[in-house]
């Protein structure tokens, strides 16, 4: 084959890959014209969440993510409350079965022998998180869930349990870091979560600004609201929701689940 005009093969090279450049650096693309999602989640079933953070939450017709560990007490006392949380649209997620952590860790002294997650195998705390998945079932009727692992300790026994329960959830949040640094080389087993205490509600609308300039997600687990241990007040806790309420042009706040199945299927397409 003969090239009669090399110069126009080379134009049309070099064109081809500045299109190719445009498209690696395009963002990330999220509903409605947003700049970032948020996801406000919130762990262990604790009463000032079903007193506090959810009512605000309705107040501002914003959808949170409630990590259930089956042990807690609300699980049993205030059971019609959980499944009147998930009839609003909040998602019921997985905190495993009895919120077992590593003891060896630095700053466990708090976590009880038989809670010592160095103790069991792989097997066993893998089965305990498929039984949860299946109590939550019994409550909410829904089949597609999101997990967190209990102190974020991904090792039972010295060995990774987590890898293992891919295929059981559409997202799992795996280690810290409240906003997601890229879009593109997101692990949706790997996601980072920021896990707010005795902050103000400046601080928390400082981190979901950080993500719409970056045009990623900022995820939060919260504990306490206004109560209950590692919380932040109700105060600041309802001056997020209004910002995000306000800003709904700018944040796209959903369930965790809502966000990852769209991630996942913004992936796909590449």
């Amino acid at each position: 084959m003969t090239i009669k005009n090399p110069s126009l093969l080379i134009g049309l090279g070099l064109t081809l890959v500045a299109n190719m450049s445009f498209a690696a650096d395009k963002p990330f693309t999220w509903p409605n014209g947003t700049k970032a999602a948020v996801n406000l989640a919130y762990d262990d079933a604790l009463d000032s969440q079903l007193d506090n953070a959810i009512p605000a939450l309705n107040k501002y017709s914003i959808k949170g993510t409630f990590y259930l560990n089956v042990v807690s007490p609300t699980l049993v006392n205030r059971l019609d409350d959980w499944r009147a949380a998930a009839q609003k649209g909040h998602e019921l997620g997985n905190h495993s079965i009895f919120h077992q952590c590593s003891k060896s860790s630095p700053g466990r002294d708090w976590v009880t022998a038989d809670r010592d997650l160095d103790k069991i195998s792989v097997i066993q705390m893998q089965d305990q998180v498929k039984v949860t998945n299946a109590f939550l079932h019994a409550i909410d009727g829904k089949t597609e869930r999101t997990y967190t692992p209990p102190c974020i300790d991904l090792n039972a026994g010295g060995s990774n349990y987590v890898e293992g329960l891919r295929s059981e959830f559409v997202a799992i949040k795996a280690k810290s870091g409240g906003v997601t640094p890229d879009m593109k080389t997101l692990d949706p087993y790997a996601v980072s979560v920021d896990f707010p205490t005795n902050v103000t509600g400046a601080q928390l609308i400082a981190v979901v600004k950080e993500a719409a300039a970056k045009g990623t997600m900022a995820n939060f687990t919260f504990h306490g609201i206004g109560g209950d241990h590692l919380s932040i007040s109700n105060e600041a806790h309802e001056e997020l929701l209004k910002y995000l309420a306000d800003n709904k042009e700018v944040y796209w706040t959903d369930t965790f689940v809502n966000i990852m199945k769209y991630v996942k299927e913004q992936q796909a397409k590449k």
